[in-house]
């Protein structure tokens, strides 16, 4: 416990802690470590990169900085080393006007690391060594709760333990947050029935989605009923993100009729953090209460901007650009 407690001075923001909060997020950060590859190696394969990078990221991180960017107020839940890597991601919080109180420099563990290829066309391979992440318990999140009760959006992944997702969810459920989930890394065991009890909204892509359901969702009647069988495990609406054919909302008030959202034409050069562009954006717009269709929307343009840069922050895009997209269609 003497590790949580040791920087609370040091990582407080200047942010009131009772001032009201669009979104809150639960989630891992880490450093990136980005190294361009002419392809993704194949098994037992050495390749010579082009290019070697480091950037602030980790899922909670880049969605946190998504939707600040994208002009909400955010909070944001985590840990990260006593070290330079953790340093610099409160930096680059505070310097996004996220609300840094609920995070702690932990004396006994290094900042999490993610160890990510990309290559020619943008697609990406990626290694998670999770460190202080890992050290996020229960415990810990019900310390900073009082973070959520000013609080309207809840956003939260999988890259910290699964007791302390649920242990967010329900708390979160219980102070009148709407709960977003965006389940990645996708387990391959299935996410738990009380977890999904206290989901509103579940956003997958492809890769999750299929894992979680077992139905690959390659076409429009395959998304649609993908989206059915992760609405039956209790969720109350899915965003099924596709990619370059935009996203699916399903709603559990209306099962049999699918939404679907357009992407937006770009040229991609790192899609790195497209996901929690999107993730940022959605919880952006749902905090100011857009139907499930019109967050997506959002969602999807932040995502689509986002592929256009390389590394995780620097191509989460603002405000201005998303409307300036959404505007050009």
């Amino acid at each position: 416990m003497g590790s949580e407690a040791n920087s609370a001075a040091q990582t407080n923001s200047s942010t009131d802690r009772s001032a009201s909060t669009d979104v809150v997020v639960i989630g891992s950060l880490s450093m990136d470590i980005v190294i361009r590859v002419p392809r993704l190696p194949g098994r037992g394969e050495t390749l010579k990169g082009s290019t070697f990078d480091t950037f602030p990221g980790g899922k909670g991180n880049n969605q946190a900085l998504a939707a600040a960017r994208c002009g909400a107020s955010v909070a944001m839940i985590g840990k990260v080393g006593a070290d330079a890597y953790g340093q610099v991601l409160l930096d680059t919080l505070k310097d996004n006007g996220v609300n840094t109180n609920g995070m702690t420099k932990d004396s006994e563990q290094t900042t999490g690391i993610a160890n990510i290829w990309v290559g020619p066309s943008g697609e990406n391979s990626i290694v998670i060594v999770p460190n202080a992440n890992n050290s996020m318990t229960p415990e810990y999140v019900s310390a900073k709760a009082d973070l959520l009760s000013n609080a309207k959006v809840l956003l939260l992944q999988l890259e910290i333990p699964a007791e302390t997702v649920l242990e967010a969810a329900k708390a979160a459920r219980s102070k009148g947050l709407t709960v977003i989930l965006n389940p990645a890394p996708a387990p391959e065991t299935g996410l738990s029935a009380e977890l999904l009890k206290n989901v509103d909204v579940i956003v997958p892509n492809e890769t999750e989605a299929h894992l979680l359901t077992g139905i690959n969702p390659t076409s429009p009647e395959l998304a649609h009923q993908c989206a059915r069988k992760l609405l039956e495990l209790g969720p109350k609406g899915v965003i099924l993100t596709l990619g370059e054919r935009g996203a699916l909302i399903l709603e559990s008030s209306q099962p049999d009729k699918p939404q679907t959202v357009a992407a937006f034409k770009v040229s991609v050069v790192d899609s790195t953090a497209a996901g929690d562009a999107f993730c940022g954006a959605l919880a952006m717009r749902m905090a100011k209460g857009d139907s499930l269709a019109e967050a997506a929307k959002y969602g999807c343009a932040a995502g689509s901007l986002a592929c256009t840069k390389a590394g995780a922050v620097p191509s989460l895009p603002r405000l201005p650009e998303l409307e300036e997209l959404i505007g050009s269609q």
